[in-house]
Order: C-alpha cells, then sequence, then structure tokens
C-alpha cells in the first residue's frame, strides 16, 4: 500500500487500478463505482474529484472524474500514468454530433480527435500531429459491441477549447470534413498517452445533435448512459 499523493489526488493508501475510466462529471463516477464495481472504496475527493477503486468481473479497476476541458483531464492523466502506474485510460463522456445520422444516445467511438486547441504545441513536433485512440482498445470494444449487440460510430471527433463559439460557422466546417461530434478532452489524453506509451479510448454517448437540436438532460447524462458504461467496463481486462 502506497502513501504516494500529488497536488491533485490523495489516494490515502488505496490503490489505484492499472485501468482508469474517465468520466468528465465526478458524480459519474460515483455512479458506476457504486452500481457497477465490486466492493468500492474512495480513493481521491481532493477538489471534489471522486475517485473510486473495486473490481469488475474480478479485475481491478478504477474510475474517477477528469473534469471539464483540456486543461483538467491533462493534469489528471499525467499524474496517474507517471505517479501511480496507471496503463489504461478510457475516456467515458458526452458528445455533441455533428452528423445529422447519429442519433441521441448512440455511441461514438474517437479513432482520432482533431482539436482546435493549442496544447500539441508543447510537444514542439516538425508538423501537425493526429492524436490517435489504442488500436488495442478500439478493436477489444468492437468486439464487445458485437456481443452486446449494439453497433457503435468509429471515426473523427472534434476536441474543442471552445463550447460557446463566436464563429457560428465553425461545427459546419469541421462537419464537412466528417468529424462525428464534438465535446472537450480526448486529443490531450491520446497526445499524453501516446507520450507516456499507454493505451487510450475515448468513448462517447450522443446528448446532443447540435444539427438537429435534439438533447438529453443533465440527469439523463449523469446515469443514463449505461450501454457506454457496460461496454467500456470490460475492456479492463484487454
Amino acid at each position: 500500500m502506497s502513501n504516494k499523493s500529488t497536488p491533485h489526488i490523495n489516494p490515502h493508501g488505496v490503490e489505484i487500478a492499472e485501468t482508469v475510466l474517465m468520466p468528465g462529471d465526478p458524480l459519474r463516477a460515483k455512479f458506476i463505482a457504486e452500481n457497477y464495481l465490486e466492493n468500492p472504496v474512495q480513493f481521491n475527493e481532493v477538489r471534489n474529484i471522486l475517485g473510486f477503486t473495486g473490481t469488475f468481473q474480478g479485475t481491478p479497476v478504477s474510475v474517477m472524474g477528469s473534469g471539464m476541458g483540456m486543461p483538467s483531464i491533462s493534469i489528471y492523466a499525467w499524474e496517474l500514468i507517471h505517479e501511480f502506474g496507471v496503463k489504461k485510460i478510457i475516456r467515458i463522456g458526452s458528445c455533441g454530433s455533428l452528423q445529422e445520422n447519429l442519433d441521441l444516445y448512440d455511441i461514438v467511438v474517437a479513432q482520432s480527435a482533431s482539436t482546435d486547441s493549442n496544447f500539441l504545441s508543447q510537444y514542439n513536433l516538425p508538423g501537425t500531429y493526429a492524436p490517435t485512440g489504442s488500436w488495442k482498445l478500439i478493436s477489444a470494444l468492437i468486439e464487445q459491441a458485437k456481443l452486446q449487440g449494439v453497433t457503435p460510430h468509429v471515426g473523427n471527433i472534434l476536441s474543442s477549447d471552445i463550447f460557446y463559439n463566436a464563429d457560428e460557422t465553425a461545427n459546419a466546417r469541421w462537419a464537412r470534413m466528417g468529424v462525428l461530434g464534438v465535446e472537450m478532452e480526448t486529443a490531450a489524453l491520446y497526445a499524453i498517452a501516446a507520450y507516456s506509451g499507454i493505451d487510450a479510448l475515448g468513448l462517447f454517448t450522443v446528448s446532443d445533435n447540435i444539427i438537429t437540436g435534439e438533447k438529453t438532460t443533465a440527469e439523463e447524462r449523469q446515469t443514463a448512459f449505461t450501454t457506454m458504461m457496460e461496454l467500456a467496463l470490460p475492456l479492463a481486462g484487454v
């Protein structure tokens, strides 16, 4: 049992599993722990970013909120990897659909993550980097979806720094390039994972369709995205 801590994660000696599921909302982490994990123990409450460790089908797994945006998830992902030895991070979140044929509650898998953020500039690369998900996790997710009778949409998503965009034409231009949906964290997660040599995956439930105007409620986003959770949890054993 380790007494290691960081300014943002203080497990008080509770072990953090090598696989961590990261919803944006800490209350969604609490919901997953209470409803899906066996013998969950809370390992973090710093800044109300709740984290829990338990087991799923006999495999240790942790679940922890990431907060909103690339700066927030990058802090927690970096510390989980470099301070606590995490090997797999699976972001489970909501996204806004940029394609008319994506319905509410459809599952989206981020094969890659475009971004309007300056986050990637820190790596000082001699070109444009394409943040990409772990093929090991993507392929395992597809197999799990077949077992559950789910047909996910796999492709490029947008990780944006901007929720309320002054440029009202931006979404249409991303959609024209075939981008499936928009969220705010995955490009940073994929870049950190690649730089650190671990596996990462972004998995989403469509919470609203930006084209049609359909949307779910905040309560549904916290507790009703059960298909996504049930697809992600078995990946802890991959």
